[in-house]
């Protein structure tokens, strides 16, 4: 159990808004289960394998709201000192590595719009004042642009960091159907001459695991992939440090509840030569890490193996959509055929504003244009 600080309560209507403790686990599973964007990032499986592996601040909180006993929202924050309060403390929703959408859990139906008026009371309650800076928030789906209608009408300021378009997959009749117009057919094409060559090397075969020793098998079979290329040379691979490598175990492991997990690989001759590994919820797999053997980069087994589990999705109806869970420029693009604007946002509840939101956001972009220098003059090394 996640214990915090005792909650603050105001009242709004029915509504009770809180700031402070985690809630109780099966109200969590209830509100995962009901939510209008059930992503997997702030399940309760999610948050507890962080604090597992010692990846959860002790200084996280909870914005939740309660319809009487029933939990109906909750978003997972911090104070971080930051840029964009020249050093000094903003609110931000719950972030890791493993964590690519910050939406809120709300829930579903005739009283969503009451939910999110009430959680827009909760964020301003729980910042004090302070600025939310708010990273990887998918601004066009579920409840946010409800949620930003809400803030801005209470006087909030909004502005936008940046912003990329993420490739997500909408599941087809089938996968003929979603090859038939594909913008980029050729790269389909170049694929399978690939697998033909990889092929010619030994037998090919897709497999994929949801439970027990065969899950178990592919997430070592991932991180023993991963630390042997790039990232394991750079120190950033998952098994390279023992809490990621906890994280891995204890998020890709047997769970029960409204998350399931999946593993799928590419081997050949039954040896894994590429890993992907996604949480699977409401209807969506969120494919959050993926790791090949770079010894066959030139027959790109990492794409091979993204390339079918489109195929395999439209087979077997294991999602209704694959959410790719990258940042800008990922290799996915060519593939999916659709995209959904994920946002890096500042916002400012009313009250003082010493620190405009337009000082706010050249400072946060300074920010970015520092990092992505720095990450150009790595890549040259």
């Amino acid at each position: 159990m996640i214990v915090h600080a005792a909650a603050a309560r105001v009242r709004a209507s029915d509504l009770s808004v809180s700031v402070g403790a985690a809630p109780e686990p099966e109200a969590w599973d209830a509100l995962f289960a009901a939510s209008a964007t059930p992503h997997p990032h702030y399940a309760r499986h999610t948050i507890a394998a962080h604090q597992a592996a010692g990846m959860l601040p002790a200084a996280v909180s909870f914005v939740t709201v309660h319809r009487g006993d029933r939990l109906s929202a909750l978003l997972p924050f911090a104070f971080r000192r930051d840029l964009t309060g020249l050093g000094g403390r903003v609110a931000r929703p719950f972030l890791s590595p493993l964590v690519t959408a910050t939406t809120p859990l709300v829930i579903d139906g005739p009283e969503r719009a009451a939910t999110v008026a009430a959680l827009v009371t909760g964020l301003d309650q729980a910042s004090g004042g302070r600025a939310w800076r708010w990273p990887l928030l998918p601004v066009q789906d579920g409840v946010i642009p409800e949620m930003l209608a809400a803030m801005r009408a209470r006087g909030w300021a909004i502005g936008t960091v940046a912003a990329f378009e993420r490739p997500v997959m909408e599941r087809r009749e089938d996968h003929t159907a979603f090859l038939a117009g594909h913008p980029n057919r050729s790269r389909f094409k170049d694929l399978r001459r690939r697998a033909r060559r990889l092929g010619e090397i030994g037998s090919l075969a897709h497999v994929s695991a949801t439970h027990g020793p065969d899950l178990a098998a592919l997430v070592a079979a991932f991180l023993a992939l991963e630390r042997r290329g790039w990232k394991g040379e750079a120190g950033t691979a998952m098994a390279c440090r023992p809490e990621t490598e906890t994280l891995a175990r204890a998020l890709f492991t047997d769970v029960s509840g409204p998350v399931a997990v999946r593993a799928d690989a590419l081997t050949l001759d039954g040896r894994p030569i590429a890993v992907s590994l996604a949480l699977v919820s409401g209807g969506t797999a969120t494919l959050l890490k993926t790791a090949y053997d770079e010894d066959l980069r030139n027959h790109a087994p990492g794409l091979l193996l993204e390339a079918d589990i489109v195929r395999v999705c439209h087979e077997t109806g294991f999602a209704d959509r694959l959410d790719s869970a990258t940042l800008d420029g990922s290799a996915l693009e060519d593939l999916y055929r659709e995209r959904t604007q994920v946002a890096e946002l500042i916002a400012l509840p009313p009250g003082d504003r010493t620190l405009s939101l337009e000082r706010r956001l050249r400072l946060a972009r300074l920010e970015h244009e520092a990092r992505a220098a720095a990450k150009r003059a790595l890549r040259r090394r």
